[in-house]
């Protein structure tokens, strides 16, 4: 530390010096080290600090960090308790060693400081156990793991790494209780709450709740004693005067609250999968502004609702209700596009606003309603492009503007226009592994990477490029893998389902059964685990169903029906179990159960079940509602052509040509087909006696080296 004093050579170590003379124990409640040139906001914290009284419902409660004291005092600063020391360095280790916490007061100047590197570092080698807490005042926290600015690193160096139980460092990356000092006013404020709830060990929302009781009781205390002596029409004025100020206070407690709810709350919610808990935040908030005229809130206000409604619909698309999600999306494009309306240079409440366009378009998607998609995802583009105009320098708006070419190249897949889609999608993953690369942690560049690859290598896939699309998954498979131990785990083992299926599926379509199966089991496995997790998840008991039923599939392929036999029921009792009303999610899966297990009694010599099961899915097939028509008719035809397989069976060739001839017709031409309903069109074909045609398509086929198993 830049100041007058000075740390042993060694820290920690024995110091060597000549004996001192005897000193009284001293305990402080914090050692504050700072970086001189920080000295006004030293000044301000120690002086808060000090003066700081702990609610009397708080103090005396045992929590985490000790019994809770009245007061937070005293706080060490060398420049003032160690004026007339006779051996300073020794001192400090005292202090350091006799101090419940340490609080390091972070810049940019402290993180260049050798002083207050070395009392972090002398604190974390003699009380591996103790709790060092850092206050930014300026800066950003870890800037020098992103190149170019390492300049606006505020952490030292041994505030950014663990130590051990014994004290020694690890080299490993810390994440120290941070609280933001980097504002003025009712930002600071809350930053200088969240490091007394740091130290006293209680919630943010319970400090900031008493501490405002507090706060108006001493006003009303006040206010009383003031107009104890004036006339009873003063009297009425101040009373009136107060209630505003006391209804002002607690708008803004309530609204301080809410941001909590919204903000760190939900983001320690979002990761366990919790869904009820999340639940309950956007409900309660949504009570709380039930009360009050939506013309009349604030601007953070308006926000704050829009937030809850959007977290209220996000919980609602999880549990499978789409219909309740796009009503309660709705509302809130309606309140952040009124925000805008207000500023409409925000591009702060743009990224709000383009949030709830885009959750609008992709609800239309998956109803399959294209256009309306397509119009959505290029009214988010238009915007996410005026926030990249507005602030270029913003990483974040240019996270939109790739996002928003992602979804507009996903839509143009929904449309089967490949071509278009491809290009689209190659440029949003150019743009976001660009960004990605300045910042690898940044999870806001990992997510849409992860998506991008996702649907880039299903249009190869669909475009017949199988050992293109087989890479793609690979690397986005390998990305999870290494996000795998972060905190939002979940998130991302959601999305390995359907990346391990889709791989899978693209192995056996290639030939490859041992890595196909390899893949679906891993699919399968991760399903089960997040099930365990969140059970009334649907999105993660569908990916389990379609996984099962997929592993099924190919297992029967592979000769292992007693297998296959225990998959697919598994797969079939989670559809069986689906919520009332999700026809459009679960249609798909009900066909692929039914034909599955009628395929399983085929193969088994039960024609009579195998027949009962082929018209249910048929019957199934019929009644699918998702986004892809196209998608829908091949269902259907497949469905047809196994019912054809099975009448054949059942000994009634004119029946069975009925079925393939009712199959056929269903087949779209000038269609741009995928692969798998290349094959599926070929086999009807087949089945009719139309062998020219067949082989056409199946040379098609072989030029793609695909190889259909299942």
């Amino acid at each position: 530390m830049g100041k007058h004093t000075r740390l042993p050579e060694f820290a920690g170590a024995p110091n060597s010096a000549a004996p001192r003379s005897a000193k009284p124990h001293v305990r402080y409640y914090a050692f504050l080290s700072y970086s001189h040139k920080d000295q006004a906001l030293a000044d301000w914290l120690q002086r808060e600090l000090e003066q700081f009284r702990v609610p009397s419902t708080l103090a005396g409660r045992l929590t985490a960090n000790g019994v809770i004291p009245t007061r937070l005092a005293p706080i060490f600063r060398d420049q003032h308790e160690l004026a007339a020391a006779d051996d300073l360095g020794e001192e400090i280790e005292e202090a350091l060693a006799n101090s419940h916490f340490l609080i390091v007061l972070c810049s940019p100047d402290a993180a260049r400081s050798r002083w207050t590197n070395a009392e972090i570092d002398v604190f974390k080698r003699s009380r591996p156990d103790g709790c060092v807490l850092a206050a930014i005042g300026a800066g950003e926290p870890f800037a020098s793991d992103v190149p170019g600015r390492e300049d606006e690193e505020c952490f030292p160096p041994a505030l950014r790494q663990r130590y051990d139980r014994r004290g020694r460092p690890t080299g490993k990356r810390a994440e120290p209780l941070a609280a933001d000092l980097r504002g003025e006013g009712e930002v600071r404020r809350m930053g200088f709450l969240r490091l007394v709830a740091g130290m006293l060990g209680v919630g943010l929302d319970e400090l900031v709740q008493r501490e405002t009781t507090r706060r108006h009781r001493r006003l009303a205390w006040l206010t009383a004693g003031s107009i104890a002596g004036m006339a009873v029409t003063t009297t009425l004025a101040f009373t009136a005067i107060q209630a505003r100020d006391a209804a002002r206070d607690q708008r803004r407690e309530a609204e301080g609250l809410v941001a909590f709810m919204l903000g760190d709350l939900k983001d320690k919610l979002e990761p366990i999968g919790r869904l009820d808990a999340l639940d309950g935040v956007g409900t309660r908030v949504l009570a709380y502004y039930s009360k009050q005229d939506a013309s009349e809130l604030s601007d953070a206000a308006l926000l704050q609702r829009s937030r809850a409604l959007s977290l209220t619909a996000d919980v609602a698309y999880l549990r499978g209700d789409l219909a309740n999600a796009a009503r309660l999306y709705g509302e809130a494009l309606s309140g952040t596009a009124e925000a805008v309306r207000r500023s409409p240079d925000d591009p702060r409440r743009m990224y709000d606003h383009v949030q709830n366009v885009f959750w609008t378009g992709e609800l239309a998607r998956r109803r399959g309603e294209l256009e309306t998609a397509e119009k959505a995802f290029r009214e988010y583009k238009r915007f996410a492009d005026r926030m990249v105009a507005l602030q270029p320098d913003d990483l974040r708006w240019r996270t939109e503007a790739q996002n928003a070419e992602a979804n507009l190249g996903i839509v143009l897949y929904a449309q089967r226009r490949f071509t278009e889609a491809g290009p689209r999608l190659e440029g949003a993953l150019r743009t976001i592994e660009a960004l990605a690369a300045i910042d690898p942690r940044n999870l806001a560049y990992q997510e849409p990477r992860i998506q991008v690859l996702a649907w880039l290598a299903d249009t190869r896939r669909a475009e017949g490029r199988l050992d293109e699309a087989i890479t793609i998954r690979e690397r986005q498979l390998a990305l999870l893998a290494t996000l795998a131990g972060d905190e939002r785990s979940v998130t991302f083992k959601q999305w390995t389902i359907p990346a391990h299926q889709a791989l899978g599926i693209l192995y056996a379509s290639r030939g490859r059964l041992d890595p196909a199966l390899a893949e679906l089991r891993q699919a399968v496995a991760i399903a089960g685990g997040l099930i365990a997790i969140e059970p009334r998840n649907d999105v993660w008991k569908r990916f389990a169903a379609n996984a099962r039923i997929e592993l099924g599939k190919t297992l029967l392929v592979a000769g292992q029906r007693e297998e296959a036999t225990q998959q697919i029921g598994a797969g079939c009792a989670l559809v069986a179990a689906a919520p009332a009303g999700s026809a459009a999610q679960w249609g798909s899966s009900r066909t692929q159960c039914l034909s599955a297990r009628a395929r399983i009694s085929l193969a088994s010599g039960r024609q009579g079940e195998a027949l009962n099961l082929a018209r249910q899915a048929v019957a199934a097939a019929q009644n699918e509602q998702s986004s892809d028509r196209i998608a829908n008719l091949f269902s259907r035809a497949a469905a047809y052509r196994l019912l054809g397989d099975v009448l054949l069976a059942n000994g009634d060739p004119g029946s069975a040509r009925r079925a393939w001839s009712s199959g056929l017709g269903l087949v779209p031409s000038q269609v741009r087909e995928r692969p798998s309903e290349m094959f599926e069109h070929a086999e009807l074909l087949r089945r009719l006696g139309r062998t020219a045609e067949a082989q056409a398509l199946d040379g098609r086929l072989s030029r793609m080296g695909y190889k259909s198993l299942v």
